[in-house]
């Protein structure tokens, strides 16, 4: 295996060039962990850790620019070849009181090292200079078989670490591996205690999952485990929840979120929650009318996909996202109807791409029907931002200089005036004052 001809040339010479200067200093120097095994998977690779005999004082000495990110767990970051590199000692780990870190570290060897870390995949070394990988735990003959298997005892290891539950699900969907039997009842019997970890925590790895290659995979191992039930009890009511079939012949609206996974190519982390929480508002509005119905549920999904992002302690930026495109994914159907200033002014929403492929996607994954998409695509093609999103023609120091009171009926002139503007009516400064004259201000009283 040569780690030069799989990932990023400055990334693997920065990597070389720390384990040179760890062994040329006496100590043991490997890759450790995740870049081994995609590397073996054949699967390029965006960060390297590096595993060492060195303690974090010697790595201190050795290298010019370091962080103690972690010094007191044997881990220091060095930064060199424009890149940063967790270096880590090799350790044994005390007893686990949290489910997340072990109460204290003693710095050991290679095989100890092994030992302490979740799953075999997860656990093996590759030296860059010999170029050899180094395996005590049967993780490559592990990843040959396509299996996901913890290191030893997996009720061990799962007590130690609650987040490998969820850890679990995502290794399994990233590499396309079937996990070990022992592994998944002992995953399932554990499946409710993942609340111990922090909901950060959880939230990175279900975005990592989602965004990953096989997201519906994940997603059905979550249910079947009982994760998805304690983490996103929102998402597994969506199971069973029947929709009407001359819309959706695809079936219920868990099968139709999981098409619509399995659809979509690539996916950014608010385009994936966008794809997930699209229809959570549909089982608290479930109704049978003349039909099938849910009624207000985009309003009542945006509200819920808010609160589940921030529950997992999402940014405001990616919350408000997610929430306009669970807002406004039903919009489309409108837009053939639409007068052309709140045509344009959907068409300019921020991120509109995303808004678009979730349309998309939602579409193909039950009716078909893309007439909408091409619709809003065509417009797109044909309209200039300036088109879409013209300068405006007066402000609010126009309005006062004609002598109105600023207050609510400011806004109310101004979205006025754009709306022609947008419509082609009003098509110059001059035009929309006197407009505004023509409607907002008293007509001059005649003299006698």
């Amino acid at each position: 295996m040569d780690v030069l001809k799989t990932t990023d040339p400055k990334l693997a010479e920065g990597a070389l060039f720390i384990c040179r200067r760890l062994q040329a200093c006496g100590h043991q120097a490997l890759l450790a962990g995740g870049v081994v095994r995609d590397l073996l998977a054949g699967k390029d690779v965006s960060d390297i850790d590096v595993a060492t005999s060195a303690k974090p004082s010697e790595v201190e000495r050795i290298f010019n620019r370091t962080l103690p990110v972690g010094k007191s767990f044997g881990v220091m970051i060095v930064l060199t070849h424009d890149h940063r590199y967790e270096v880590a000692t090799f350790r044994r780990e005390g007893e686990y009181k949290d489910g997340r870190r072990p109460v204290s570290v003693e710095f050991s060897g290679a095989r100890e090292d092994a030992q302490r870390r979740d799953f075999t995949v997860n656990a093996l070394f590759y030296d860059p200079i010999s170029r050899e990988v180094i395996d005590f735990v049967g993780g490559r003959d592990d990843l040959q078989r396509k299996l996901l298997r913890t290191v030893g005892n997996p009720r061990e290891r799962f007590q130690e670490d609650k987040l490998r539950l969820l850890r679990a699900v995502r290794i399994a969907c990233q590499l396309d591996l079937e996990i070990d039997g022992e592994t998944w009842r002992e995953l399932k019997s554990q499946a409710e205690t993942i609340r111990r970890v922090s909901r950060e925590r959880i939230g990175i790895e279900i975005v990592k999952m989602l965004t990953g290659p096989a997201p519906a995979r994940g997603l059905r191992l979550m249910l079947d485990s009982g994760l998805l039930q304690t983490l996103l009890p929102e998402i597994a009511a969506l199971e069973g929840v029947a929709q009407p079939p001359q819309f959706h012949p695809e079936g219920d609206v868990w099968k139709h979120t999981l098409l619509m996974f399995e659809l979509s190519p690539q996916r950014s982390d608010t385009l994936a929650l966008g794809i997930l929480l699209h229809d959570v508002g549909k089982p608290p509005t479930f109704q049978i009318k003349d039909r099938i119905r849910f009624d207000g549920h985009a309003e009542v999904g945006a509200e819920l996909a808010g609160r589940i992002c921030r529950r997992l302690r999402m940014s405001r930026a990616k919350v408000e996202r997610v929430e306009a495109l669970v807002r406004n994914h039903l919009k489309f159907i409108h837009v053939q109807e639409m007068r052309e200033s709140t045509l344009k002014r959907f068409l300019r929403q921020e991120h509109f791409d995303e808004h678009l492929e979730l349309h998309r996607l939602d579409c193909l994954a039950s009716h078909g029907d893309l007439s909408s998409y091409e619709f809003c695509r065509q417009k797109l093609q044909e309209m200039d931002q300036e088109e879409i999103r013209p300068k405006p023609l007066i402000g609010g120091k126009d309005l006062i200089a004609l002598g109105l009171q600023p207050g609510p009926l400011f806004s109310e002139i101004l979205s006025q005036v754009e709306d022609l503007q947008l419509e082609g009516n009003l098509r110059s400064r001059r035009q929309a004052l006197a407009w505004v004259r023509d409607r907002y201000l008293p007509a001059p009283r005649p003299r006698n």
